[in-house]
């Protein structure tokens, strides 16, 4: 599918099952910032190894490269293979929500962890000192 882009340039778009399809020997795929990146050819020159494109290839390798921290030279080959962009549709399959931490225990149990703590700890001093 292609649309105009934001910038008013064609964009074409891949769906998410087009890009995971891509994940072979023989054409690799990946996604970075919704950005779609055909780097079959740049697999054998990927200084990390091929392997480490291979475990991402098919889906979204944004947090692994921005992980890695990249070079503004890698920065510029990776733009020359992107080929479109991640359907607008697909985005919210690949984007993590960030999930407020939940509450595992209530105040009790914290005290009780506490307490019984702090009963073995007493039982092996004691156990301890009276050894001396």
């Amino acid at each position: 599918m292609e649309d105009k882009g934001e910038d008013g340039h064609t964009v074409k778009y891949y769906r998410l099952s087009e890009i995971e399809e891509r994940n072979s020997f023989k054409s690799t795929w990946i996604i970075l910032n919704h950005k779609v990146y055909d780097i079959t050819t740049f697999l054998e020159e990927h200084p990390g190894g091929e392997e480490v494109l291979r475990e991402q290839a098919g889906g979204d390798a944004t947090e692994s490269f921005e992980d890695v921290g990249h070079s503004s030279d890698a920065r510029e080959m990776a733009a020359n293979m992107v080929i479109g962009e991640l359907h607008p549709d697909d985005r919210l399959k690949i984007d993590k929500p960030s999930e407020p931490l939940k509450e595992t225990s209530s105040w009790w149990t914290n005290w009780l962890i506490t307490g019984l703590a702090a009963a073995v700890v007493t039982v092996m001093y004691q156990m301890y000192m009276s050894e001396k």
